[in-house]
Protein backbone atom coordinates (compact mmCIF):
# COMPACT_ATOMS: atom_id res chain seq x y z
CA UNK A 1 0.00 0.00 0.00
CA UNK A 2 1.28 3.40 -1.39
CA UNK A 3 2.18 5.97 2.10
CA UNK A 4 1.72 9.39 0.66
CA UNK A 5 2.89 11.83 2.79
CA UNK A 6 4.79 15.13 2.69
CA UNK A 7 8.13 16.69 3.42
CA UNK A 8 7.65 16.38 7.09
CA UNK A 9 7.16 12.91 6.27
CA UNK A 10 10.12 12.29 4.13
CA UNK A 11 12.64 14.09 6.80
CA UNK A 12 11.25 12.03 9.62
CA UNK A 13 12.18 8.67 7.70
CA UNK A 14 15.71 9.82 6.36
CA UNK A 15 16.67 11.97 9.15
CA UNK A 16 19.54 10.69 11.05
CA UNK A 17 20.87 8.49 8.61
CA UNK A 18 22.60 8.75 4.76
CA UNK A 19 20.55 7.72 1.77
CA UNK A 20 21.31 7.91 -2.27
CA UNK A 21 19.53 9.69 -4.93
CA UNK A 22 18.01 8.39 -7.92
CA UNK A 23 16.96 11.17 -10.00
CA UNK A 24 15.24 11.73 -13.65
CA UNK A 25 14.12 14.33 -15.89
CA UNK A 26 11.54 15.88 -13.52
CA UNK A 27 14.48 17.50 -11.38
CA UNK A 28 15.94 19.19 -14.21
CA UNK A 29 12.60 20.82 -15.54
CA UNK A 30 13.41 24.08 -13.22
CA UNK A 31 16.94 24.47 -15.63
CA UNK A 32 14.79 24.63 -18.89
CA UNK A 33 14.79 21.32 -19.84
CA UNK A 34 11.59 20.05 -20.56
CA UNK A 35 10.98 16.20 -19.69
CA UNK A 36 8.90 13.49 -21.42
CA UNK A 37 6.47 11.61 -18.65
CA UNK A 38 5.34 14.59 -16.72
CA UNK A 39 1.48 14.88 -16.48
CA UNK A 40 1.66 18.07 -18.71
CA UNK A 41 4.19 16.74 -21.20
CA UNK A 42 3.12 16.63 -24.98
CA UNK A 43 3.41 12.94 -26.52
CA UNK A 44 6.84 12.07 -27.77
CA UNK A 45 8.53 9.12 -29.39
CA UNK A 46 12.42 8.91 -28.49
CA UNK A 47 14.20 7.53 -31.51
CA UNK A 48 15.79 3.66 -30.58
CA UNK A 49 19.01 2.42 -30.79
CA UNK A 50 17.18 0.21 -33.69
CA UNK A 51 16.05 3.17 -35.88
CA UNK A 52 19.88 5.31 -34.97
CA UNK A 53 21.96 2.34 -36.04
CA UNK A 54 19.41 0.85 -39.37
CA UNK A 55 18.51 4.11 -41.35
CA UNK A 56 20.99 6.29 -42.61
CA UNK A 57 17.55 8.89 -43.21
CA UNK A 58 17.31 8.63 -38.99
CA UNK A 59 20.57 9.24 -37.95
CA UNK A 60 20.55 12.49 -40.59
CA UNK A 61 16.90 13.59 -38.67
CA UNK A 62 18.68 13.09 -35.24
CA UNK A 63 22.02 14.37 -35.62
CA UNK A 64 19.78 17.81 -37.29
CA UNK A 65 17.92 17.89 -34.43
CA UNK A 66 20.32 17.65 -32.02
CA UNK A 67 22.44 19.96 -33.35
CA UNK A 68 19.85 22.67 -32.29
CA UNK A 69 19.39 21.23 -28.92
CA UNK A 70 22.65 21.05 -28.05
CA UNK A 71 22.99 24.72 -27.65
CA UNK A 72 20.15 24.87 -25.22
CA UNK A 73 21.25 22.16 -23.01
CA UNK A 74 25.20 23.17 -23.02
CA UNK A 75 23.85 26.95 -21.51
CA UNK A 76 21.71 25.10 -19.24
CA UNK A 77 22.41 25.53 -15.15
CA UNK A 78 21.66 23.57 -11.95
CA UNK A 79 19.16 24.48 -10.07
CA UNK A 80 18.23 24.24 -5.94
CA UNK A 81 17.17 20.96 -6.85
CA UNK A 82 21.00 19.83 -8.06
CA UNK A 83 22.63 22.46 -5.51
CA UNK A 84 20.26 21.08 -2.51
CA UNK A 85 21.63 17.68 -3.21
CA UNK A 86 25.43 18.48 -3.50
CA UNK A 87 25.07 20.42 -0.08
CA UNK A 88 23.69 17.55 1.27
CA UNK A 89 27.11 15.09 -0.14
CA UNK A 90 29.15 18.19 1.42
CA UNK A 91 27.25 17.38 4.85
CA UNK A 92 27.85 13.39 4.70
CA UNK A 93 24.05 12.96 4.17
CA UNK A 94 24.01 11.56 0.47
CA UNK A 95 26.10 8.79 -0.48
CA UNK A 96 26.05 9.99 -4.54
CA UNK A 97 23.66 10.43 -7.17
CA UNK A 98 22.31 7.99 -10.11
CA UNK A 99 21.03 10.42 -12.47
CA UNK A 100 19.01 8.78 -15.83
CA UNK A 101 19.63 12.79 -16.85
CA UNK A 102 22.38 13.10 -19.39
CA UNK A 103 22.47 16.61 -18.70
CA UNK A 104 25.24 17.11 -16.34
CA UNK A 105 23.70 19.12 -14.07
CA UNK A 106 24.34 17.35 -10.68
CA UNK A 107 28.68 17.62 -11.70
CA UNK A 108 27.94 21.24 -12.49
CA UNK A 109 26.09 21.69 -9.29
CA UNK A 110 29.65 20.22 -7.12
CA UNK A 111 28.01 17.00 -6.80
CA UNK A 112 31.05 14.47 -6.74
CA UNK A 113 29.78 11.14 -6.43
CA UNK A 114 27.39 10.96 -9.59
CA UNK A 115 26.74 8.11 -11.75
CA UNK A 116 25.12 8.86 -15.25
CA UNK A 117 23.25 5.71 -15.89
CA UNK A 118 22.21 6.71 -19.08
CA UNK A 119 25.14 8.37 -20.54
CA UNK A 120 26.53 11.98 -20.77
CA UNK A 121 25.75 14.63 -23.69
CA UNK A 122 28.75 16.29 -24.03
CA UNK A 123 30.42 13.20 -25.32
CA UNK A 124 30.42 11.06 -28.70
CA UNK A 125 31.21 7.70 -29.41
CA UNK A 126 32.09 6.03 -33.05
CA UNK A 127 30.46 2.82 -33.17
CA UNK A 128 33.18 0.99 -35.26
CA UNK A 129 36.72 1.84 -33.81
CA UNK A 130 35.20 2.76 -30.27
CA UNK A 131 37.29 6.04 -29.65
CA UNK A 132 35.55 9.08 -28.36
CA UNK A 133 35.22 13.09 -29.08
CA UNK A 134 33.85 16.25 -27.53
CA UNK A 135 30.57 16.90 -28.13
CA UNK A 136 31.94 20.48 -28.92
CA UNK A 137 34.34 19.29 -31.48
CA UNK A 138 31.79 17.57 -33.34
CA UNK A 139 29.29 21.48 -32.92
CA UNK A 140 32.60 22.73 -34.83
CA UNK A 141 32.59 19.72 -37.63
CA UNK A 142 28.67 20.14 -37.79
CA UNK A 143 29.01 23.62 -38.35
CA UNK A 144 31.55 23.52 -41.15
CA UNK A 145 29.62 20.86 -42.94
CA UNK A 146 26.13 22.86 -42.76
CA UNK A 147 26.95 26.45 -42.95
CA UNK A 148 23.54 28.28 -42.49
CA UNK A 149 21.65 25.71 -40.78
CA UNK A 150 21.17 26.81 -37.46
CA UNK A 151 20.11 30.10 -38.70
CA UNK A 152 17.84 28.64 -41.49
CA UNK A 153 16.02 26.78 -38.37
CA UNK A 154 15.43 29.64 -36.19
CA UNK A 155 14.52 31.82 -38.71
CA UNK A 156 12.21 34.75 -37.62
CA UNK A 157 13.86 36.20 -34.30
CA UNK A 158 13.50 32.57 -33.00
CA UNK A 159 15.62 31.35 -30.64
CA UNK A 160 17.64 28.28 -29.42
CA UNK A 161 15.42 28.64 -26.17
CA UNK A 162 12.41 28.87 -28.24
CA UNK A 163 13.22 25.55 -29.81
CA UNK A 164 11.29 22.18 -28.50
CA UNK A 165 14.35 20.64 -26.36
CA UNK A 166 14.06 17.34 -25.32
CA UNK A 167 16.23 15.66 -22.23
CA UNK A 168 18.81 13.74 -24.59
CA UNK A 169 19.64 17.13 -26.13
CA UNK A 170 17.41 16.78 -29.28
CA UNK A 171 15.05 19.37 -30.43
CA UNK A 172 12.16 19.12 -32.73
CA UNK A 173 12.98 20.39 -36.32
CA UNK A 174 10.88 19.55 -39.34
CA UNK A 175 13.28 20.75 -41.79
CA UNK A 176 16.05 18.26 -41.66
CA UNK A 177 16.44 16.33 -45.22
CA UNK A 178 19.26 19.30 -46.31
CA UNK A 179 21.44 18.17 -42.94
CA UNK A 180 25.39 16.77 -43.69
CA UNK A 181 25.73 14.58 -41.08
CA UNK A 182 29.82 13.65 -39.89
CA UNK A 183 31.32 10.64 -39.78
CA UNK A 184 34.24 9.34 -37.31
CA UNK A 185 36.88 11.30 -38.80
CA UNK A 186 39.12 8.40 -37.67
CA UNK A 187 37.73 5.71 -39.20
CA UNK A 188 34.78 6.89 -41.41
CA UNK A 189 31.99 5.16 -38.94
CA UNK A 190 29.24 5.71 -37.39
CA UNK A 191 29.16 8.43 -35.19
CA UNK A 192 26.71 7.67 -32.39
CA UNK A 193 25.71 10.30 -28.89
CA UNK A 194 27.28 8.69 -25.41
CA UNK A 195 23.93 7.84 -24.62
CA UNK A 196 22.02 5.11 -23.62
CA UNK A 197 19.10 4.89 -26.04
CA UNK A 198 15.64 3.15 -25.73
CA UNK A 199 16.21 -0.74 -26.94
CA UNK A 200 19.87 0.00 -25.71
CA UNK A 201 21.34 -1.49 -22.65
CA UNK A 202 23.02 0.03 -20.11
CA UNK A 203 26.61 -1.33 -19.45
CA UNK A 204 26.92 -3.67 -16.90
CA UNK A 205 29.66 -2.01 -14.81
CA UNK A 206 27.42 0.64 -14.55
CA UNK A 207 24.57 -0.90 -12.96
CA UNK A 208 26.98 -3.34 -10.91
CA UNK A 209 28.48 0.72 -9.21
CA UNK A 210 24.84 2.15 -9.03
CA UNK A 211 23.51 -1.06 -6.88
CA UNK A 212 26.58 -0.85 -4.79
CA UNK A 213 25.81 2.58 -4.49
CA UNK A 214 22.21 2.04 -3.60
CA UNK A 215 22.97 -0.64 -0.70
CA UNK A 216 25.85 1.68 0.74
CA UNK A 217 22.99 4.01 2.09
CA UNK A 218 20.28 3.53 4.54
CA UNK A 219 17.78 4.47 2.67
CA UNK A 220 16.94 5.54 -1.36
CA UNK A 221 15.39 8.62 -2.34
CA UNK A 222 14.11 9.02 -5.68
CA UNK A 223 13.58 12.31 -7.49
CA UNK A 224 11.41 13.78 -10.50
CA UNK A 225 11.29 10.72 -12.41
CA UNK A 226 7.98 8.37 -13.19
CA UNK A 227 10.22 5.23 -13.13
CA UNK A 228 8.52 3.92 -16.38
CA UNK A 229 11.68 2.16 -17.66
CA UNK A 230 13.30 -0.74 -15.89
CA UNK A 231 16.86 0.92 -15.40
CA UNK A 232 15.62 3.21 -12.81
CA UNK A 233 13.48 0.89 -11.09
CA UNK A 234 15.37 -1.55 -10.35
CA UNK A 235 17.19 0.05 -8.18
CA UNK A 236 14.08 0.94 -6.49
CA UNK A 237 13.22 -2.42 -6.26
CA UNK A 238 17.02 -3.37 -5.06
CA UNK A 239 16.60 -1.08 -2.02
CA UNK A 240 12.99 -2.20 -0.99
CA UNK A 241 14.12 -5.78 -1.25
CA UNK A 242 16.93 -4.62 1.17
CA UNK A 243 14.45 -3.31 3.11
CA UNK A 244 15.50 -0.13 3.26
CA UNK A 245 13.07 2.83 3.03
CA UNK A 246 12.18 4.61 -0.23
CA UNK A 247 11.08 8.09 -0.73
CA UNK A 248 9.40 8.94 -3.89
CA UNK A 249 9.64 12.63 -4.82
CA UNK A 250 7.49 13.12 -8.22
CA UNK A 251 4.28 14.74 -9.95
CA UNK A 252 2.34 12.12 -10.66
CA UNK A 253 2.20 8.14 -10.21
CA UNK A 254 5.79 6.49 -10.25
CA UNK A 255 6.22 2.60 -11.45
CA UNK A 256 7.97 2.65 -8.15
CA UNK A 257 4.78 3.80 -6.05
CA UNK A 258 3.68 0.65 -4.09
CA UNK A 259 7.25 -0.01 -3.11
CA UNK A 260 7.59 3.13 -1.57
CA UNK A 261 8.02 4.16 2.49
CA UNK A 262 6.70 7.60 1.39
CA UNK A 263 5.40 9.27 -1.79
CA UNK A 264 5.73 13.03 -1.64
CA UNK A 265 3.35 14.22 -4.44
CA UNK A 266 5.18 17.29 -5.64
CA UNK A 267 8.00 19.05 -7.35
CA UNK A 268 11.31 17.86 -7.00
CA UNK A 269 13.60 21.39 -6.26
CA UNK A 270 11.17 22.72 -4.18
CA UNK A 271 10.92 19.29 -2.33
CA UNK A 272 14.68 18.91 -2.00
CA UNK A 273 15.21 22.32 -0.92
CA UNK A 274 12.52 21.95 1.47
CA UNK A 275 13.52 18.51 2.56
CA UNK A 276 17.29 20.04 3.42
CA UNK A 277 16.16 22.66 5.76
CA UNK A 278 14.45 19.67 8.15
CA UNK A 279 17.32 17.20 7.83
Amino acid sequence: MIQHGDVVDAARLLRGGTFTALTGAGISTDSGIPDYRSPDSPPRNPMTYQQFVGDPDFRRHYWARNHVGWRHVHRTHPNEGHRVLADLEDRGIVRGVITQNVDLLHEDAGSRTVIDLHGRYDSVVCLSCGRTISRAHLAERLDALNPGFIESVLDGGTTVADVEVAPDADAVIARTSHFNPADCEFCGGVLKPEIVYFGENVPRERVERAFALVESADALLVAGTSLTVMSGLRFVRRAAKNGQPVVIVNRGETRGDPLATVKVDAGASETLAALAELL
